[in-house]
């Protein structure tokens, strides 16, 4: 059985040991049914549901505790937070985190204080109770950051993340250059892991100014093979869509969100990637 208590240290990690380390990829079904899977989604208090969201959220997790983040005395680093779960989680197991997301007035005039987009403090961050209140209070801070300007005092942290956020950024370079300055953060080594939208209808057409830009394949290799460039490493980029019922089902507008791997967005089929990168030593 899995210790599921807020504050356990020692827990089982027998079940989220893979044949293989994630790579950068795209959500799939398959994944769904892993133990590991099923181990983090314990953690959050959830069932595996077929929800891309949870695809997300779990993806972080295993890869950054297959690289050896997740662990007492590691820094992290959250953009975008909104009221997500992770910090919690990981301040369960010892990491200190700093969670950040937009300036709230300026949230609220672009639309996303709906949906648990927003995040308004730390208030917003351990309401599933997944961490002690006061180890959490010690643990996770709080601090408002515009992803498209990160402050400079930012750094020396062992890893950062996001969930579908820079996408959000208002075009496809503006994601661009949020993955090559949230490297700025980290330690010489530390990993970054983030997802965003990916297009499955096309790699011509897409949404390249907009709220929400949906990154091409051809935009994937670009900014990954300029981040190889630079020195940094990038988890090998696998963009199968998988083969099993679920992944071929995609969640057509009104979407029921019942089955919600692949979803249509305007005229395009899309899917959330994970990306992984760590930066040179």
């Amino acid at each position: 059985m899995i210790d599921l208590k807020p504050d356990a240290r020692q827990w089982n990690t027998s079940l989220i040991y893979d044949l293989s380390s994630r790579r950068s990829e795209l959500c799939k079904a398959k994944d769904y049914y892993a133990d590991w899977f099923k181990h983090w989604c314990s953690r959050l208090g959830e069932v595996p549901n077929f929800h891309r969201k949870q695809w997300e959220f779990v993806f972080v997790m295993q890869a950054l505790w297959e690289r050896g983040c997740i662990a007492a005395g590691k820094k992290g680093l959250v953009f975008a937070v909104g009221t997500e779960p992770l910090p919690a989680i990981f301040a369960s197991l010892g990491c200190t985190i700093l969670a950040t997301d937009i300036f709230p007035e300026k949230g609220v005039e672009m639309g996303w204080d709906n949906g648990n987009q927003l995040c308004f403090g730390l208030q917003s961050l351990n309401t599933r109770r997944l961490c002690d209140e006061a180890e959490f209070s010690k643990l996770v801070q709080y601090k408002a950051v515009d992803m498209n300007d990160i402050p400079g005092d930012l750094v020396d942290f062992d890893f950062n993340w996001s969930s579908c956020s820079f996408e959000h950024l208002g075009t496809l370079d503006k994601g661009f250059q949020f993955l090559k300055n949230q490297l700025k953060t980290l330690k010489p080594g530390g990993w970054a892991v983030h997802t965003t939208e990916y297009n499955i209808s096309s790699n011509d057409e897409t949404q390249e100014n907009n709220n929400t830009v949906i990154y091409r394949q051809r935009d994937i290799e670009y900014i990954v093979n300029e981040l190889r460039k630079d020195g940094h490493f990038v988890e090998e980029l696998d963009f199968s869509m998988g083969g099993l019922p679920e992944d071929y089902a995609v969640d057509t507008e009104p979407h029921q969100q019942k089955i919600h791997l692949k979803l249509q967005v305007d005229k395009y089929v899309v899917t959330s990637i994970g990306l992984i990168i760590q930066k040179k030593e």
